[in-house]
């Protein structure tokens, strides 16, 4: 094993140095990653570059079936539910440890979730923990024996246990965060599949194998992560055969490898969401018929066709369609008809000022959002609309977008991923979460009856109640047009021909516990 560790580790490091090195070691995955991950602290991430390593090393008491965004046990093998929806009893499975050797139990589970949500927590201060909002509701994690957790919440919230299977929800071992405090996110210590071994800054993350993982050790020895921040460096390397793994091939490359037998190309639609947020709160976006205008105004199916090269699928409203049970698949989207909007816009009086939209040059599942703004913009400016873009890197842009747009910009770029279509109206399309209130809604859209139908979803733990309430509120939003709907992202990577047993997930991990590299 320390060989063979020791051999990754070796061809890691060459493999950095040189594009040019195409011998990967036998049993050991190279996975070329967009970016050095910021911390693999699962209470502390947000990155989804980042969840694509925790889930490997660390499991939560719930977890999302393999292919689906169900959920089915984990470290909790059982639970039940109170009649109100708001009392959760896990029992717990027996027998697990840490990789540190910490016993997994109910007093390791508490200690988890008060970390986050305890401001008088020992160790709250290794935080911050920016989506400990995922369990605002509960209001106690009590120890009931050693095997047995429960959670008591201050209402019922249907997307609770989807979000104990979300990263956030992963488990740490207590006594790693005792000896390492704020530090902890750079010594990992789970129940995962695999243990950590090294992290070097801006070159790999090694893991090996955990023999003793309760669900079958993983036939991998070894997984390199490593940081290659330029889409057309990956690209060049994972032709040469220094990886064996490339998450978000760009569009240009996809048919290269489609047609080179040394790779498999893989792809899935994912809870996924391009859209442009439109201010309704000030400048000719506060008028709902010009909304509607910019929604006919802009041909999406040659944006996703042309500019995304077909790896995505228009979008029809603001829940993605791989939330099959809650998507509303009557719904169609606005077509391309650039007569009607400026029709809509005659009739609107339109005065022909000019709109501000705020483009980003990069981040998180946005594309290709250079392209994507000029390309928007032409279309609108085909209708009469003089349409003046600025441009941010990723993290000014959403210095500027996160705050609301009022008194700066009609429309931006936006892209969300998430893990329950509770979480995108609920953070951006609420009255409730304006950014003043600490929510996401930048456009200021309010619709009384959409807050009404959010907030009873979040609250039954009936699914066909809760679909049933969903579709309401997407045949209202769609309407009212606060957003451009876009695109919804159909998730990519490449593999070696070697690589067997790889799958992506709707969730868009990177789930590496049956892959394997003979």
């Amino acid at each position: 094993m320390k060989t063979l560790l020791t051999a990754a580790l070796a061809a890691a490091s060459l493999l950095f140095a040189s594009p040019s090195f195409s011998q990967t070691p036998p049993n050991v995955l190279i996975v070329g990653q967009i970016a050095e991950p910021k911390s693999l602290d699962p209470a502390a991430d947000t990155a989804v570059n980042d969840f694509r390593i925790l889930v490997n090393l660390y499991d939560g008491l719930v977890r999302y079936k393999d292919g689906t965004l169900e959920v089915e046990p984990s470290l909790a093998t059982s639970w039940t539910i109170s009649d109100d929806g708001k009392v959760y009893t896990f029992k717990l499975r027996e027998g697990v440890t840490f990789h540190d050797g910490t016993p997994f139990n109910a007093e390791a589970v508490k200690f988890n979730f008060d970390r986050m949500l305890k401001e008088d927590h020992p160790y709250h201060d290794t935080g911050p923990f920016p989506l400990a909002f995922f369990f605002s509701t509960v209001s106690e994690v009590k120890v009931i024996d050693d095997m047995t957790v429960e959670f008591d919440l201050s209402a019922p919230y249907a997307p609770f246990l989807s979000n104990l299977a979300y990263p956030t929800g992963l488990l740490i071992s207590p006594e790693a965060v005792k000896e390492y405090g704020k530090d902890v996110g750079r010594h990992p210590s789970g129940t995962g599949a695999f243990k950590f071994v090294e992290w070097a800054s801006n070159e790999k993350v090694v893991v090996e194998k955990n023999p003793d993982y309760w669900d079958g050790a993983p036939p991998l020895e070894a997984v390199v992560y490593r940081p290659i921040t330029d889409a057309n460096t990956r690209v060049a390397e994972m032709l040469a055969g220094g990886l064996d793994v490339m998450v978000e091939v760009p569009p240009d490359n996809l048919a290269q490898f489609r047609d080179d037998a040394s790779f498999k190309v893989y792809e899935q639609a994912g809870p996924h969401l391009w859209f442009l947020i439109l201010n309704t709160k000030d400048g000719p976006f506060a008028n709902k018929e010009i909304r509607q205008a910019a929604n006919y105004a802009i041909n999406k199916q040659a944006l996703v066709e042309n500019v995304l090269q077909g790896t995505a699928d228009v979008a029809a409203g603001p829940t993605p369609p791989a939330f099959a049970w809650a998507h509303d698949d009557s719904l169609e989207p606005y077509p391309y008809d650039p007569e009607k909007a400026k029709a809509m816009l005659k009739e609107a009086g339109y005065d022909g000022s000019e709109v501000t939209f705020y483009v980003t040059d990069g981040g998180s599942g946005m594309l290709n959002p250079t392209a994507m703004g000029t390309a928007i913009q032409a279309d609108l400016e085909a209708v009469g609309m003089k349409v003046k873009i600025e441009t941010y890197e990723w993290n000014t842009f959403l210095g500027k977008v996160n705050p609301g747009l009022e008194g700066k910009a009609d429309m931006a770029e936006m892209a969300w991923m998430t893990n329950d279509p509770d979480t995108l109206p609920f953070l951006a399309l609420r009255s409730e979460a304006f950014p003043d209130k600490g929510g996401f809604n930048s456009g200021y859209y309010s619709n009384p009856k959409v807050d009404e139908l959010l907030e009873k979803a979040r609250q039954s733990t009936d699914q066909a109640e809760r679909a049933k309430l969903y579709k309401e509120m997407q045949q209202i939003v769609h309407d009212d047009a606060p957003w451009v709907f876009v695109a919804n992202w159909k998730q990519n990577a490449v593999t070696s021909a070697a690589v067997e047993n790889f799958k992506l997930q709707p969730s868009f991990f990177l789930m590496l516990q049956k892959v394997s590299k003979p």
